[in-house]
């Protein structure tokens, strides 16, 4: 009955973790992924898309913060779980301009996602082939460091990591 199903399973459970197979499938990362800290999206008019957010939908949204390192200007929605970033340019050589030339009504720029120790992801990422668009971390707009990874080698999107 019951107590020989569960010998069976300590078995299995004991047979699997000396198996190494099983343990060479599993990378051994010296960092973690964490939760997704928010999704992007690139606006041509800032007011309006705070307002949709806010008016419409309900929504806390922030202030509106200016990030000259970046050349954007940068407001968050709050949804509970986590947030979107609304990104307008901050000046004509902003990476923002560039990217609403191409999309005249905006679109979702990147996402973020928390990292347990971007220097370890950093070089482990390097090692993978996995280009990083900046040669240091940046401070990002929550005061943490943070990097980008090349939409190219990313299945076509632009990957933030921000330091947890």
């Amino acid at each position: 009955g019951l107590l020989a199903r569960l010998q069976t399973s300590a078995l299995i459970v004991r047979t699997l973790s000396s198996s190494n197979s099983f343990s060479q499938s599993i990378p051994s990362c010296l960092w973690k992924l964490g939760r997704l800290n928010h999704v992007a999206i690139a606006v041509p008019d800032l007011e309006k898309a705070q307002s949709l957010y806010k008016d419409v939908l309900g929504a806390e949204v922030s202030e509106t913060v200016a990030l000259p390192e970046h050349g954007v200007y940068t407001v968050f929605v709050e949804l509970g779980n986590t947030k979107l970033e609304l990104l307008h340019p901050l000046g004509d050589k902003s990476p923002i301009a560039s990217f609403l030339q191409k999309n005249k009504t905006g679109g979702m720029h990147h996402i973020c996602i928390e990292v347990d120790d971007i220097k370890a992801a950093m070089t482990e990422l390097k090692k993978k082939k996995i280009r990083i668009l900046s040669e240091e971390p940046k401070i990002g707009a929550h005061g943490k460091p943070v990097i980008f990874l090349h939409p190219k080698d990313c299945h076509g999107v632009l990957v933030e990591l921000e330091q947890a």
